[in-house]
């Protein structure tokens, strides 16, 4: 029992320690989201009433999340967002912790991006 504690407090540590790739969201331009795997991390239903152009919907939520990175390639650049941004934070840092090397979290979510373009 000492032992499985002692693991969750060294995987935890870890995992609330590593270090977020961000860029916010109306910072980011058309043409570089066309070079990116862009994630839409809310669900269905959120994707469903509005999401950036070319984006894919993977539910943080939802039980196919790995599953569904599974089929992504570990070092291609993956940019994450979700209505404000928390979400994809947490996306970002769980895929980091799986290895994916280029996986950036855009801040400020879906709701930035629908202000900036209105």
């Amino acid at each position: 029992m000492k032992n499985f504690i002692l693991v969750a407090v060294v995987l935890l540590f870890n995992f609330g320690c590593s270090q977020i790739k961000e860029k916010h969201i109306t910072e980011v331009s058309r043409s570089e989201l066309e070079n990116v795997i862009l994630v839409d991390v809310r669900t269905p239903k959120e994707f469903n009433a509005g999401h950036l152009e070319n984006s894919l919907n993977i539910d943080w939520l939802g039980d196919s999340f790995i599953e569904e990175f599974e089929k992504i390639k570990k070092d291609k650049s993956i940019y994450l967002y979700c209505r404000s941004g928390r979400r994809s934070a947490y996306a970002t840092k769980y895929l980091d912790s799986l290895g994916y090397t280029s996986v950036y979290n855009l801040t400020g979510g879906y709701i930035a991006w629908e202000e900036k373009n209105k």
